[in-house]
């Protein structure tokens, strides 16, 4: 207590100044209005900063949170969109009568590790089969094509990233409809190889490439690329394309992972066909 009454002693006249510059502040906003108007809009300029500033920070924060509510909500509506649905034409007495049957669901997960310089690239994510994941699923981002998942526990999962020498999957360029077959040369993560496009077809540098829809796995016109370069294979009848990937692999966060809902019937229709004929 002495302390405090030697410091206010010390410092009376400097504690009665600035009670002074106070009250005479308070009088000049109550009394003018210009004053007023200065003061205040003085003080909602720095106090508006401020919360901009606060708001900043809050939301990076939360970034995580945003982040996975949008990867929910692009999984729900890829379920919306047309290549998910089979379409089914009845002309016994209405003619285009069209019924939407659906073929293929998502599932959002995010990526937990991942793997882009090797020869042998495999990703991670945070689900498994306790939330329906099972390995031959195909995976894509926002971008588009990812791989395939070849192993599950309850709450994880591996993907083979098409970033994989045995990595192979069905293509079309979008221009032409015309397919071929997509592969990884482990040179380089940001390109890949497409190869059985025969040279009868036209090629343009920048030909848009995606998922043609033949496999069991990926829906039709999911982005795989772009065409960067290509050549004739002398006495081939084909070419060998060099495009850019669509996908960032070096920056994969969320991802979604595609169920067939019709895969298992299309799996015994094949095996069936086989069977007839080889019985033959």
């Amino acid at each position: 207590m002495q302390n405090l009454f030697r410091f206010i002693k010390k410092y009376s006249y400097v504690i009665v100044f600035l009670l002074l510059e106070t009250i005479a502040g308070v009088l000049i906003v109550q009394n003018t209005y210009y004053q007023s108007s200065v003061i205040i809009s003085w003080g909602n300029s720095i106090a508006g900063e401020w919360f901009n500033q606060f708001k900043n920070i809050t939301s990076y924060l939360n970034l995580a949170s945003t982040n996975k509510q949008l990867a929910e909500e692009n999984a729900r509506l890829r379920q919306e969109i047309a290549n998910s649905y089979i379409t089914y034409n009845k002309r016994e007495f209405e003619i285009n009568d069209t019924v939407y049957k659906q073929q293929y669901e998502y599932t959002e997960a995010q990526v937990i590790r991942n793997t882009w310089n090797t020869s042998n690239n495999y990703v991670m994510i945070n689900k498994g089969y306790l939330h329906g994941i099972h390995p031959d699923m195909a995976v894509i981002s926002s971008q588009g094509i990812v791989g395939v998942v070849v192993n599950t526990t309850k709450n994880f999962s591996n993907i083979m990233s098409i970033l994989h020498v045995n990595s192979k999957n069905s293509i079309k360029i979008k221009r032409t409809g015309v397919s071929g077959t997509l592969t990884w040369d482990t040179e380089d993560y940001r390109y890949g190889t497409l190869t059985d496009i025969p040279t009868t077809h036209k090629l343009h540098i920048n030909d848009t490439v995606i998922t043609s829809g033949f496999s069991k796995n990926f829906p039709e016109g999911v982005p795989v690329g772009y065409i960067q370069s290509f050549c004739e294979e002398p006495g081939s009848g084909f070419y060998t394309i060099k495009i850019k990937f669509a996908t960032e692999f070096n920056k994969l966060d969320y991802v979604y992972i595609v169920n067939n809902i019709y895969k298992e019937e299309q799996a015994q229709l094949i095996e069936a066909t086989k069977k007839t004929e080889s019985d033959e």
